[in-house]
C-alpha cells in the first residue's frame, strides 16, 4: 500500500469525499469542511490534498461534463478507493481504541 500515513487534513478531505459521494469536487469539499469545522482554508489547499490522496491511491478522480452554469468548464469529481476506505476504517479504529484507553477521570478545575 502506497503512503500509509494519513495526515489530519488528508483525513478530513477523505472523509468529506466519502460523505459527498458522487458530488465530491474541490469547491464542494472545501465548503463542506468549512461548514463542519469552521476552518479557514482555500481551494488551492484542497487541490493540493486531493493530488496527494490520488498519489497515495486513497482517492481517484474523473472529469464530469461541462455545464453552462460554470461557463462550459468541467468539474473533477473524486471518489474513495477501496484502499482509501480501508485507511479511514483503520484510522477510526485506532482513534476509538486510544480514546477508550483513557481513564474516566474528572478534570474539574483544570482550565
Amino acid at each position: 500500500m502506497k503512503g500509509e500515513h494519513l495526515g489530519e487534513l488528508e483525513e478530513l478531505v477523505l472523509l468529506t469525499i466519502g460523505s459527498l459521494y458522487e458530488e465530491a469536487y474541490a469547491v464542494a469539499i472545501l465548503e463542506e469542511i468549512k461548514k463542519n469545522t469552521n476552518r479557514k482554508m482555500d481551494v488551492t489547499a484542497v487541490h493540493s490534498v486531493l493530488r496527494r490522496l490520488e498519489k497515495k491511491g486513497y482517492a481517484q478522480s474523473e472529469m464530469g461534463g461541462a455545464t453552462t452554469d460554470r461557463g462550459g468548464r468541467r468539474k473533477r469529481f473524486f471518489v474513495l478507493t477501496q484502499v482509501g476506505r480501508k485507511i479511514l476504517d483503520d484510522t477510526m479504529e485506532l482513534r476509538v481504541a486510544l480514546y477508550n484507553k483513557m481513564p474516566k477521570l474528572a478534570f474539574a478545575g483544570i482550565q
